[in-house]
């Protein structure tokens, strides 16, 4: 396996990884977000307005242009960083280089009045769906006056102060003072990758090195609420706690946590206990939801109406289980090997390669977070699982409902 890392010109810092006989590359560009933004709805629409034409071509040459060389390009807005990342044949990295750094450098942001009216649209269209208002309730209500918490709700109630002029100024922060970092993963020469990547994207503003500090989301009490919605047929319940996040000591004991109790599909405790016992749940699970501030752990349920009161007392029964009994070494085990084959699965071809490197790497994590990680997690006993759900399973926590 052919993997490096160097700097460009400007001090980004770049992972190469060749894998051989690999017909399309995959170049993963993200750029930090350092600015907590002041507006809900600014670094969204920019991020949408990526693809919406630039100084030398309009949206429709550009969209005729990735068509016609099979390019899949994509901008997308994480809670720590802004994503941008295209995949393309061998043979046309060249050309999407060119693409890519014309976006980059030269997208106009003209569109803006249309693409604000098609969010808002497309923000009622997804709040129509139960699960998706009350996941929105849920992360509104966790992280409330934080960046974090600007859900689609929160934005689509902000849109009328969001303006062209917050749109470009977003561009800028994220151009001039940002971290930087690029994985390109595929079957090309290391040198002719590093010239190439020195041509197109070595003139761009330097990389920022340390990760300013940003304050991170703080529950100070229960949050219990519930949404009534007329035309539901069932009822959605989500339950969670702010936990520790990827940067510190308990992160590989909250993942496996997660694994043991409602991320390991028909094996997880949750779903033997609520949905195969029970018979309470059209769909049971559990989350770790990773960020670079903080994260959060939650259990999730889709049920009858009549059903809540007894579901969330299941909620506490597997809760109070897990923070009392020890598990067994062969139930840990089996939640290494599950989470360790996850992590597999998810890094299967050089498109989810990229993503990993460059995701890591820009929350400070570093590009082979994930190899350093599954060594901690192999390490993890009974006891400090027991610990864990003791440490975090407290009083300070949101519950978000939806029912008829």
């Amino acid at each position: 396996m052919d993997k490096k890392v160097f700097k460009l010109k400007n001090d980004i810092e770049v992972l190469y990884k060749r894998n051989k006989n690999t017909p399309r590359i995959a170049l993963c560009f993200n750029l930090s977000l350092n600015d907590p933004v002041p507006n809900p709805g600014d670094y969204t629409l920019m991020t949408r307005l990526f693809m919406q034409g630039t100084k030398n071509r309009t949206a429709e040459q550009l969209s005729e242009e990735l068509d016609k060389y099979a390019i899949e390009f994509s901008s997308e807005l994480k809670l720590d960083y802004l994503k941008l990342k295209f995949v393309c044949l061998n043979e046309d990295f060249d050309k999407a280089l060119e693409i890519f750094e014309d976006v980059i450098k030269n997208s106009t942001f003209e569109d803006f009045d249309k693409e604000k009216i098609k969010l808002a649209g497309e923000i009622q269209a997804q709040l129509d769906s139960p699960k998706a208002k009350v996941v929105d309730n849920f992360y509104r209500n966790l992280y409330t006056n934080h960046h974090y918490g600007y859900t689609n709700t929160v934005i689509f109630e902000n849109l009328d102060n969001v303006h062209r002029k917050d749109v470009l100024r977003g561009y800028k922060t994220f151009m001039e003072n940002s971290k930087k970092v690029i994985a390109f993963v595929g079957d090309l020469e290391f040198d002719e990758v590093v010239e190439k990547l020195n041509k197109h994207l070595g003139d761009l503003a330097p990389s920022i090195v340390e990760l300013p500090y940003i304050k991170p989301p703080f529950l100070e009490k229960v949050k219990d609420l519930e949404i009534t919605k007329p035309d539901a047929n069932q009822a959605h319940i989500i339950k969670g706690w702010l936990v520790q996040t990827a940067s510190q000591e308990d992160y590989p004991v909250l993942a496996l946590m997660n694994i043991i109790l409602g991320a390991s599909g028909l094996s997880s405790r949750l779903f033997t206990e609520l949905r195969d016992k029970k018979g309470l749940a059209y769909v049971v699970r559990s989350s770790y939801d990773v960020a670079r501030l903080c994260a959060n752990f939650s259990i999730y349920i889709a049920t009858e109406p009549k059903n809540i009161d007894v579901s969330l007392k299941g909620f506490q029964e597997e809760i109070d289980k897990i923070k009392n009994i020890l598990v067994s070494k062969e139930e840990l085990e089996n939640a290494k090997n599950n989470l360790i084959g996850k992590w597999a699965f998810s890094q299967e071809d050089n498109n989810q390669q990229a993503a990993t490197y460059a995701h890591y790497a820009v929350t400070g994590l570093g590009f082979d977070f994930n190899e350093v990680a599954k060594e901690k997690i192999k390490a993890v006993t009974p006891q400090q699982i027991k610990d864990c759900a003791n440490k975090y399973f407290n009083d300070k926590y949101v519950i978000s409902i939806i029912k008829p």
